[in-house]
């Protein structure tokens, strides 16, 4: 009778969960010779993610003048002994770290060998050197979440870190906040992969070695890989810690004449010493709701909605894809709260809107399924199930869309430098003078060696502009007298003799007044490329890429290379 009893007991594989959770596993079955799946390998990601990356590093423009002042500019002099300096590089305010830009050096000074007076191409060279670095630090991230979710998760976090715009553009700019990016998709990963020690080091890189305020974004990973393996992951992130702080420390020295700690400094500056970001812009508190859209779209909402899906996924996601996540919400919410916000402040955590969103979109038919009844295949499921291609499709079309309305139509500052290259039929110790434009200027990288300098000429903007590094006063080490940290305007920035220019770039719009190149008798332009003209444009159509409408309904002025006519 037990004997019969047991076999009219069903198997195993036929009973319900006991706890309840209706995620099974029913798309991904085991394979018949008993061999787990283990997800996605890494040559798709990879190849996908490297394909992208290519791209963005070649097309990419430059999204902030912080980015070209405070890093191209640097590693510009370190390279070639010229180039701009701002303020926080003066040696008696010490904000910026040397120590990032001589990891980008890894890849310049062979590419200055390599391509010689071609500084261009040092440029893209650096570019794919990010690009390299983001490829493996996403590839990582999303072998992890097949290892952990499953195939689709995984194939749709791939799909959104290759083609969102915010992923795109953020991937290969040369900002702190982009490397802290890096080390979120790379310690996220490893900590999925259950390797809280490596993850906990990585997580004090991005902080240490890219922006110290992103401290707080990486927190989550740190105290949990902390709880699962306190003593490995404590030395291990101690160890790290110590180890690139003490590194800083010595080459701050070595550069600012010094001993100093910029770390240290740039969080004394912005916190304890109430720091002076104002100054530079304020924002209101929706700024990041509507630039994560912009940049995200769709995918954004969704992100923002996993929160509140989560009281049904719990025993899905919970805890390691909710701690993986939680940094979104936690920087978000601690950045608008600062008065001073820009577009670059929320790259450490882009990864995290990709990752969130795949879980929220392949967790559809979770809204809807009987959670008794794991096989429920009803209607409204299986309308989720159809939902979920449509939604990514959704995301990937305006994300295309915005990528595509960037690069065509805020290109024309870069192609029109690049034109100087092949205008060298003038003499050496030419003048480039730039205006309004200065928050627009590429780098220096772009200047060919037959111009001298370039020069800003006053158009009106009394903050204060970055000035040439000074040899003579001391090069790295120098603490000029005209630096302050007020962005009050020194009258020394300025070219006052218009004459000595050879060279002038300006924006040429639909405005009441005139601009420093109107007079033709004195120049002629060489190079002018559209425009768009963001005040004059409407904002659907100047932010994504409509067909038909796009060309139509936006604004463009030229944006002009003009040569002085010899008298």
């Amino acid at each position: 009778m037990a004997l019969s009893m047991r076999q009219r007991r069903p198997p195993a594989s036929d009973l319900p969960s006991s706890s309840g959770d209706p995620y099974t596993k029913i798309d991904k079955p085991e394979r018949s010779d008993g061999n787990e799946d283990k997800g996605l390998g890494w040559f798709l990601p990879l190849f996908a993610l490297g394909m992208l990356r290519y791209m963005s590093a070649t097309s990419n423009i430059v999204h902030d003048c912080d980015e070209v002042f405070n890093y191209w500019e640097p590693l510009h002099y370190l390279l070639y002994n010229s180039g701009f300096q701002t303020w926080e590089y003066g040696a008696q305010f010490a904000l910026r770290s040397y120590l990032y830009i001589n990891f980008h050096e890894l890849v310049g000074v062979p590419a200055s060998w390599l391509f010689g007076e071609e500084k261009v191409r040092v440029f893209y060279a650096v570019r794919l050197f990010l690009s390299l670095i983001s490829v493996i630090a996403d590839a990582t991230l999303v072998v992890a979440l097949s290892r952990k979710y499953g195939k689709r998760l995984a194939s749709y976090a791939l799909a959104m870190l290759c083609l969102t715009s915010g992923c795109f553009f953020a991937s290969t700019s040369f900002l702190p906040s982009s490397f802290s990016m890096y080390a979120m998709s790379l310690s996220s990963g490893l900590f999925l992969l259950e390797k809280h020690a490596m993850a906990v080091m990585i997580a004090s890189v991005g902080v240490i070695l890219g922006w110290p305020f992103s401290l707080l974004a990486f927190l989550p990973i740190t105290f949990y890989s902390l709880v699962r393996n306190f003593k490995q992951t404590l030395v291990a992130g101690t160890i790290t810690s110590l180890f690139i702080l003490v590194l800083s420390v010595l080459v701050d020295y070595y550069y600012y004449r010094r001993w100093t700690s910029s770390v240290l400094n740039l969080l004394l500056y912005n916190v304890l010493g109430g720091g002076e970001s104002h100054l530079y812009g304020i924002e209101g508190s929706f700024f990041y709701l509507r630039n994560g859209f912009n940049n995200f779209n769709f995918c954004f909402v969704l992100a923002l909605l996993f929160v509140a899906i989560l009281p049904i996924v719990r025993r899905k996601y919970a805890p390691n894809l909710l701690i993986v996540v939680s940094p979104l919400y936690i920087w978000l919410g601690f950045m608008s709260l600062q008065p001073h916000k820009e577009e670059r402040f929320l790259y450490p955590i882009y990864p995290l809107v990709c990752v969130a969103a795949s879980a929220v979109i392949e967790s559809f038919p979770d809204l809807f399924r009987d959670r008794y009844n794991p096989s429920d295949q009803s209607l409204m499921v299986m309308i989720a199930k159809f939902v979920r291609p449509l939604a990514l499709s959704l995301i990937l079309g305006a994300s295309h869309a915005r990528t595509f309305s960037l690069i065509n139509g805020y290109s024309a500052p870069m192609e029109v430098y690049k034109i100087l290259e092949h205008h060298d039929d003038v003499e050496t110790g030419s003048v480039l003078c730039v205006g309004s434009e200065w928050h627009r200027f590429p780098s220096s990288f772009f200047i060919p060696n037959y111009v001298s300098e370039v020069r800003w000429i006053d158009d009106g903007f009394r903050g204060l502009l970055p000035f040439p590094f000074n040899s003579t006063l001391g090069g790295t080490a120098a603490a000029p007298s005209y630096f302050n940290n007020k962005n009050k305007a020194s009258e020394e920035q300025y070219l006052h003799n218009l004459e000595a220019c050879t060279f002038l770039v300006e924006l040429q719009l639909n405005r009441p007044f005139p601009s420093r190149g109107s007079d033709l008798s004195i120049w002629e332009p060489i190079a002018a490329l559209p425009f768009l003209d963001r005040e004059l444009s409407p904002p659907i159509y100047r932010s994504f890429f409509i067909p038909f409408k796009w060309q139509e309904k936006n604004v463009f002025g030229m944006y002009k290379l003009l040569k002085r006519i010899p008298k």
